[in-house]
């Protein structure tokens, strides 16, 4: 009975002295047995000499069934869409003969192709972050992969704004940065430039997505080079850590333009009002004067001519 189940099983009979068998798998030529031929064979006649049985346990430990370490694999491994996109997804395993597997996630999603260990599904309507979870069964064992999906929006609009756009040399001014709708927030970088010199840098670190977008603003004192340099605010979205790219845009060239104050000129204007005023002032005085005066003679005439 033993003999010709372990004959089916690809083992052969190896005679030992006092008439005992001990069987052994066979291999193919020239290949050492995986076992030894005997456990009471000496060492020296074993083929793996003082490791013949730590071998044999080593082969039953390392090698289990084929669904005890099976991987599942997703890709890409990180997604990044602008809201409203749509994605392919490969999902697969290294599982021989997986007894099922699919993808878990509440978006729309269609599978286009499939094969013994892999699928390939389109996801769309894409419009917040989530995470999608491919799993596959083997051998009754059922493992997970999650693959991490952002939205984000580019900084399409770049909006500066220059306040006053004229000013006094001396004067002060404002210099504002606004992009609407952009997020991720924290991988968001803005910078105020004059020419090519960096006025203020922001990277919004920390600060949480909203509908209002990122501004920023920088106060300055106008000289009268700055209006030889236009001023620009670029803005910069970092995606690499979330498997995408850098995004620029820059906003339209603002000119500020100053002009030098004349105090000179004002205080002339000033001296020549007070001059007129003074010069009304004393005609005034001086028409009085006289007027009276030629009020006074008529007087006196009348009266002499009256006593003559």
């Amino acid at each position: 009975m033993w003999s010709s189940a372990h004959r089916r099983l690809g083992f052969r009979a190896v005679a030992l002295g006092h008439h005992s068998l001990t069987w052994v798998h066979h291999l193919p030529p020239g290949g050492p047995p995986l076992f030894p031929v005997s456990l009471w064979m000496p060492l020296e006649m074993s083929p793996f000499g003082c490791w013949g049985l730590p071998t044999a346990l080593l082969a039953l430990f390392c090698c289990p069934g084929s669904g005890e370490g099976f991987e599942v694999r997703m890709y890409p491994e990180q997604l990044l869409v602008e809201p409203g996109g749509s994605k392919f997804i490969n999902c697969s395993t290294s599982c021989a003969q997986p007894e099922a597997g699919g993808l878990e996630t509440a978006l729309t999603k269609s599978l286009l192709q499939s094969g013994p260990q892999w699928n390939q599904y389109v996801v769309s309507n894409i419009s917040q972050d989530t995470v999608i979870y491919c799993y596959f069964t083997c051998s009754g064992r059922q493992k997970l992969k999650s693959l991490n999906v952002s939205v984000f929006y580019p900084p399409e609009q770049v909006l500066l704004k220059l306040q006053p756009a004229w000013v006094a040399a001396g004067g002060s001014f404002t210099a504002e940065c606004h992009v609407p709708a952009v997020r991720p927030l924290e991988s968001l970088t803005l910078t105020l430039l004059h020419g090519k010199e960096a006025l203020c840098n922001k990277t919004f670190t920390g600060e949480k997505n909203g509908t209002r977008g990122a501004t920023v603003t920088h106060n300055s004192t106008a000289h009268r080079e700055d209006s030889r340099h236009n001023f620009s605010c670029h803005a910069h979205l970092d995606l690499r850590s979330r498997g995408g790219s850098i995004l620029r845009s820059v906003s339209e060239p603002q000119m500020l333009k100053v002009y030098e104050p004349r105090p000179d000129n004002q205080m002339a204007v000033i001296i020549s009002v007070v001059a007129v005023l003074l010069f009304l002032f004393v005609a005034s005085i001086l028409l009085c004067f006289v007027l009276g005066q030629h009020w006074r003679q008529r007087r006196m005439g009348a009266y002499g001519v009256q006593d003559a």
